[in-house]
């Protein structure tokens, strides 16, 4: 679906500017060179927002691909938290974060957590509204940190699900029963 392509974050625009553009600038790089990279960086994420391109041979290697980019988007526990690249996935493939698309496991497309609302200002507000709330709640600064900085559904006493949980989970149930009575670990991927 190429429109979805075009659905961005207006939350996320005023985050990164702050974070990732303001330093740039800072530190000497020209607006409109960070303005041409990341409409750069747009345009090249277009059409990899298809399901018409299965895969693409040695290209893949090196640059993200639209097979690449489903399992990005992809709510199945073994492609969660995936495949982050905008141009270059060998980037995943460097910092561990990279999951081939399984051609026996069809990517489902969505949010883990269903929302239960359409409203934009619900849906833009909904994660930094949660974060702000587990920041307030936070008993120390550590607290603090890994619940800005942690995984989602990190928690000081580990009673949430991060996707490495579910990830876990989900092993635990491929392997079967008489797996996980015996004990038995769960399969890499």
């Amino acid at each position: 679906n190429l429109t979805t392509a075009l659905r961005q974050t207006w939350t996320g625009d005023i985050l990164a500017g702050l974070i990732f553009k303001t330093p740039l600038v800072l530190i000497g790089f020209h607006p409109a060179m960070l303005v041409f990279a990341f409409g750069l960086n747009l345009v090249y994420q277009f059409w990899i927002h298809t399901e018409f391109i299965k895969r693409m041979g040695p290209f893949e290697i090196l640059f993200n691909t639209p097979s690449h980019h489903r399992v990005h988007h992809a709510t199945n526990p073994r492609y969660l938290d995936a495949n982050y690249a905008g141009v270059f996935i060998i980037w995943d493939k460097m910092f561990g974060t990279f999951v081939p698309e399984d051609d026996a496991e069809k990517p489902r497309y969505g949010i883990v957590k269903n929302l239960g609302s359409f409203n934009p200002i619900v849906i833009a507000f909904n994660e930094w509204i949660g974060i702000l709330k587990d920041v307030l709640s936070a008993k120390s600064f550590r607290e603090v940190l890994g619940y800005v900085l942690g995984p989602p559904g990190w928690s000081p006493d580990g009673s949430r699900m991060t996707s490495a949980k579910l990830k876990e989970r989900w092993a635990l149930l491929k392997t079967g029963p008489q797996a996980r009575d015996a004990g038995a670990q769960a399969p890499a991927e």
